[in-house]
């Protein structure tokens, strides 16, 4: 690393690597080195479109590469555990897609291989890097709308997608919970913390994963957060913060919003805009920025995307999945803990 450049390497060559790569190239302190497959066609192919100078046939190429200073691992979720350590055991930093790991046990694994070699590791949660999401966190901290009462926030893709698609896919952490509920929980915990009680309702298909799944959060100061998810109907990506003196509006996108209103009592609305200088809405280029900045200044630790976050966020997920009962292949009662029957599952 320089201090004209981070060199990065990206382990994966689906879509998100793609999205993530674009970015990256259009960064003038960035420099994509190198990237990984289990494909050394699709590595190829990968780098040819990108400009990259190296691809690999296999992950731990990657990993043992020196010349890489951060690792961008964009692999499904399922595999995010052994590709991110196999990172972090050789000494890369690494930013991790989310969900950050099927469950909690695995984060903590993650967390404690990172922080015991003293490496960088982020979750790319975007949203949290978002300037418009972290002017929404600032306003409510300095107590815009009161004291928090309720939050809410939803996110349906509308399918559909046959029983073979990554999204129905026990091996691969299928379902809509993990791939589209994170954002949803992580909106409300950004804000709240994690909570003190988890209650959820679910359809699952015929495969074991949720098609969509309804989650209602709670507190001891008394808020409530009401999230949702779905991978059968396509929802409005909304959300909303209820306080106790005004609500803040998200009308859609709300992990990437162009815009959010802020109703107070006894005012107009006032509107907050994204920034046209910040670059497109779906931008990835924050969390690259911050990753970037981290790096520079030495820490292993993102305070935007804290690790103990990433982990709270993972506690609640594996408590929405226990009360809906999705278990992935290879989970053991030992290792999660017990599952307790629910008669709210339907099978679809």
């Amino acid at each position: 690393m320089t201090a004209e450049s981070v060199r990065w390497g990206i382990l994966a060559t689906g879509g998100i690597a793609a999205a993530f790569t674009a970015d990256l190239v259009d960064l003038p302190d960035a420099e994509v080195v190198a990237v990984a497959s289990r494909s050394r066609a699709s590595a190829e192919a990968f780098a040819e479109r990108f400009g990259i100078e190296r691809a690999y046939g296999e992950w731990g190429a990657l990993a043992e590469d020196a010349d890489i200073d951060v690792v961008y691992v964009a692999t499904p979720h399922a595999a995010h555990r052994a590709a991110a350590g196999l990172c972090l055991e050789a000494g890369r930093n690494v930013l991790c897609e989310k969900a950050f790991t099927l469950n909690a046990r695995e984060a903590e694994e993650l967390v404690a291989l990172a922080r015991g070699r003293g490496s960088f590791l982020m979750e790319a949660m975007w949203m949290y890097c978002n300037p418009l999401v972290r002017r929404l966190k600032a306003l409510v901290d300095d107590g815009a709308v009161g004291e928090v009462r309720h939050v809410q926030a939803d996110f349906g893709l509308a399918g559909p997608f046959p029983p073979s698609h990554r999204l129905r896919d026990p091996l691969q952490g299928g379902g809509a919970l993990l791939d589209l509920g994170v954002y949803p929980v992580s909106f409300a915990q950004l804000l709240l913390g994690e909570p003190s009680d988890v209650t959820a309702r679910a359809v699952l298909s015929d495969e074991g994963v949720d098609l969509q799944t309804g989650a209602l959060l709670s507190w001891e100061s008394g808020a409530l957060a009401s999230v949702h998810c779905s991978i059968v109907g396509g929802t409005a990506t909304s959300a909303s913060v209820t306080g106790s003196q005004g609500r803040i509006d998200i009308p859609n996108g709300f992990f990437f919003p162009d815009r959010f209103v802020l109703h107070r009592d006894g005012r107009d609305p006032e509107e907050f805009a994204a920034d046209p200088a910040d670059g497109p809405r779906n931008s990835l280029r924050h969390e690259a920025r911050e990753v970037m900045r981290a790096l520079r200044a030495g820490e292993t630790e993102s305070p935007l995307v804290p690790l103990d976050g990433t982990l709270a966020v993972m506690r609640t997920l594996d408590a929405i999945r226990e009360r809906v009962g999705v278990r992935y292949p290879g989970e053991s009662p030992e290792a999660e803990g017990p599952l307790r029957p629910v008669e709210a599952v339907t099978p679809a």
